[in-house]
């Protein structure tokens, strides 16, 4: 479609070989609405739009099977419950990203709190100034040390532990008051036919499968245009080829270009571009090598028209290139997954006081 100004013609809609919107993410604001759509992985993300495709009757809950939550490439761990269940039923939810943390036992007897991933858009230094801060102000008690030993292999956080303290009380605290664990609200808002709708995971998943089909239907309706247009020239030069003496004698009588074109249109039968093709055809092309490779290429050319038909003609060809194109990227890029998805609900990950006041 135009742009701004009416000057460039610009895509609508970039032909994305994989699911770009949730394998990546999103989120913005725009007038009245906002999107937060969290990254996902890649493998899942495939695998669920090929079941998709291969079972459009599959329910969200067999979805949840393949892709059991976000992937965030910070790691971490994911408190979904039903925020999880209802961002991906309804596309709209609430889950709890919880850092990665271990509470290991120094030779002196003494406990460290470690800290090995932190949740996804979380500045680690701002989130070591506030548990410096709430140890200043004395909110939490019982934090002799903080170290950060991060390097390029990853992150680790010691959080040194006083003797007389209680790790697991003080690690509850930092949860509760710190970034250590953050809510992370879901709004699955895309455009869809130039519209903003929220999706579940089954709605979205399908539409980008309806889009890969769109994009294979124009792909193949392209190479099959190309196909018949390179055949129709390929039988123009066989024609003249096989009536070669008879070619060169109307172009020699003819006393110019357009004559001679002319005439071959009325002597042969043939089309305007293939007299042109003809009249621009090089004398080495009649040496029998090079007449038997018009002769293959139009075989071969014929054949892949056949199948470029088949294609179009057929919606389950369809679907089995989008699997199988989805599969070669997912083989090449995919990897494991980075976030783990715990079975706790939120409301079980809540302090009371008692947890706090504690030992």
């Amino acid at each position: 479609s135009p742009n701004y100004d009416d000057t460039k013609e610009q895509p609508d809609v970039l032909p994305a070989n994989f699911p770009n919107l949730l394998v990546n993410g999103s989120s913005g604001i725009a007038v009245g609405m906002a999107t937060n759509i969290p990254p996902h992985n890649l493998r899942e993300t495939i695998d669920a739009v090929i079941a998709v495709i291969r079972n459009p009757e599959i329910t969200i809950p067999e979805i949840l099977k393949i892709i059991p939550g976000p992937d965030f490439p910070t790691s971490g761990i994911i408190i979904g419950g039903e925020g999880l269940i209802s961002a991906y039923s309804t596309g709209k939810g609430s889950i709890r990203i919880r850092s990665k943390v271990e509470i290991e036992e120094k030779k002196n007897g003494r406990e460290v709190i470690v800290v090995t991933e932190i949740p996804y858009q979380v500045n680690k230094k701002v989130l070591l100034e506030k548990i410096g801060d709430l140890v200043n102000e004395k909110q939490i008690e019982g934090i002799s040390e903080i170290l950060d030993l991060s390097d390029r292999k990853g992150i680790r956080v010691e959080i040194h532990i006083k003797k007389d303290a209680n790790a697991q009380v003080i690690l509850n605290q930092l949860y509760k008051m710190t970034q250590l664990q953050v809510s992370y609200g879901i709004t699955m808002l895309a455009i869809l036919d130039n519209k903003p709708k929220i999706f579940n995971i089954k709605e979205i998943l399908t539409a980008y499968a309806a889009h890969r089909r769109e994009v294979i239907v124009r792909r193949t309706q392209f190479d099959l245009d190309k196909a018949e247009k390179r055949a129709h020239i390929l039988e123009g030069l066989k024609i003249a080829l096989e009536n070669i003496e008879d070619v060169i004698k109307v172009i020699r009588a003819s006393k110019n270009p357009p004559e001679a074109k002319q005439q071959l249109m009325i002597r042969f039968s043939l089309s305007e571009v293939q007299s042109d093709a003809i009249l621009e055809m090089r004398l080495q092309r009649l040496t029998s090598l090079e007449v038997q490779k018009i002769i293959d290429e139009l075989e071969e050319v014929r054949k892949l028209i056949i199948d470029l038909k088949d294609i179009l003609a057929k919606p389950s060809r369809v679907n089995e290139i989008v699997c199988t194109e989805l599969q070669e990227v997912g083989d090449k890029y995919g990897n494991k997954r980075k976030t783990e998805i715990s079975t706790e609900t939120i409301e079980s990950s809540s302090f009371n006081a008692e947890d706090l006041n504690r030992g």
